[in-house]
């Protein structure tokens, strides 16, 4: 069984939310000191394109 119109919004737009929270971070880390935050955005930013 898969997932309702209303879920794949809902996780779209939770995807979208985190993706804007981290691109935050990611400009505050010009250096990419924090790799796990930058490698994090790049992946959710590939699947938001997926979709």
């Amino acid at each position: 069984m898969g997932l309702s119109k209303k879920d794949l919004g809902r996780k779209l737009h939770n995807i979208q939310n985190k993706i804007k929270e981290l691109e935050i971070k990611a400009k505050a880390d010009p250096l990419h000191n924090n790799l796990k935050l930058h490698a994090e955005l790049a992946e959710l930013k590939k699947s938001l394109a997926k979709k």
